[in-house]
């Protein structure tokens, strides 16, 4: 059965890919990124105004970069030239800005769409400025790297960059009925595998018409596929993740900021998710020890004793038995009372540190192992304090002219509850006992 198309939808093409058929041929048709072509979206504005500004669409694989940039240049009237960064060099970009030259003496304005820009080097990427600049092409780069990272701030600084949105379950199920649409028949998948089929794609929209299209092969007979069966068909998208690259370090923000919130089962979907994406368990290991002492320190002594203890495990296990030491003391920390005490009081006295320069330590308690030391007052006057009745002296131990500074102030909340009143304690006697 005919399945009806929704208005505005791509005319699907015969022949070729799926993906290919079924290509947006207005950007009314884009699924996902209302927020730039809507009817009040940045992209639609722009054309309005008659003013397509340089830019730079940074999102993930398989929400329209490419096409965007081509429907751009055909709505705004400009020559569209594509060039990719993994197959371009300097000859092919001296030979796009040559064109571009001749064309814009002939009144044509060129849309020049870079895939991949950030593969592009320093130097690569500095030749785009002139012709930014000199208004010779209108540059489009597309990349699924952090632009701050990835891209020089010169070309940034002449470029607006747009952020586009990895697809959500309503756009990709758009897609699916747009495919059936295409094909004149439903996609063989029962109420629970349909939504799976979707999860699989992980918001790529051009994955979820692939995994369509080999659905699509099957004969028109088959009967509706469950999950297992459409698991044991077709091949589950891998997470996006690459550990020298951006998601590495939002991912283990998230754990660290999910562990810090106590909620220890976000923060084990963090740890799972970073592991399922390959990363080194000793890194996440090494990130826990931070935190133990980071966010909980002496509110609970024993967090910094297990995160080590889960390293350890891990070191003599390996994958994937030691993983779940690592789990245990994820839940440890993320269960654990919190406190930055320690974090700010070491910031605070390495703040004063710098301030007070090389100030030398009381001489009293200087040791004096030698006579011409303790002719110089080295050790005079030093109070044991453990001959002292309650193992305390008072003594000043700051730099002589250096007032005492209060740099640790724990907070009340688990074993720093109980610091607290030792503090308090030892605060008095050295008010009872300083001249």
């Amino acid at each position: 059965m005919s399945l009806p198309l929704l208005h505005p939808e791509p005319t699907p093409t015969q022949g070729g890919p799926l993906a290919d058929r079924l290509r947006p041929r207005t950007l009314a048709d884009v699924v996902g990124q209302d927020h730039l072509l809507g009817a009040t979206g940045t992209l639609t504005r722009m054309l309005e105004r008659g003013s397509l500004a340089s830019l730079i669409l940074w999102g993930p694989p398989g929400v329209g970069k490419t096409t965007i940039a081509r429907l751009l240049a055909e709505q705004a009237g400009l020559h569209f030239v594509q060039l990719s960064a993994v197959f371009s060099g300097v000859a092919d970009l001296k030979k796009c800005f040559e064109d571009a030259t001749r064309r814009r003496a002939t009144g044509q304005a060129t849309l020049l769409f870079v895939d991949e820009i950030h593969r592009f080097n320093r130097a690569q990427q500095d030749g785009f400025l002139p012709v930014v600049e000199t208004g010779t092409v209108t540059l489009i780069g597309a990349t699924t790297e952090n632009p701050s990272f990835a891209l020089n701030g010169a070309l940034l600084s002449r470029c607006q960059v747009l952020v586009l949105k990895r697809l959500d379950d309503a756009g990709l199920e758009k897609l699916l009925a747009r495919a059936e649409a295409a094909i004149a028949h439903p996609l063989p998948l029962d109420a629970e595998a349909r939504p799976t089929l979707r999860a699989m794609a992980d918001g790529d929209g051009r994955y979820l018409l692939n995994l369509a299209e080999q659905l699509a092969a099957l004969p028109e007979d088959t009967a509706p596929l469950d999950v297992p069966a459409l698991s044991e068909l077709l091949a589950k998208r891998a997470a996006l993740y690459d550990k020298d690259r951006e998601e590495h370090y939002n991912l283990i923000s998230a754990l660290h900021k999910s562990l810090r919130g106590s909620d220890c089962d976000a923060a084990l979907y963090w740890l799972a998710r970073m592991l399922t994406g390959g990363e080194d368990p000793r890194y996440i290991a090494r990130r826990l020890v931070r935190f133990a002492s980071e966010d909980i320190g002496m509110a609970d002594p024993q967090a910094l004793t297990q995160a080590l203890a889960a390293w350890e495990v891990y070191e003599r296990l390996g994958s994937p038995e030691g993983e779940l030491a690592i789990a245990q003391a994820v839940v440890y920390l993320g269960t654990a009372p919190k406190s930055n005490a320690l974090y700010t009081a070491l910031g605070a006295a390495q703040r004063a540190a710098k301030g007070t320069g090389s100030l030398t330590p009381p001489a009293h308690i200087l040791n004096a192992p030698t006579k011409l030391m303790k002719q110089l007052g080295y050790g005079a006057g030093y109070a044991y304090d453990h001959d002292a009745a309650d193992g305390f002296s008072g003594q000043n131990y700051f730099p002589d002219g250096m007032p005492r500074q209060n740099f640790y102030q724990p907070a009340e909340r688990g074993f720093e509850r109980e610091v607290t009143k030792r503090l308090a304690y030892w605060a008095k006697l050295r008010q009872d006992r300083t001249p």
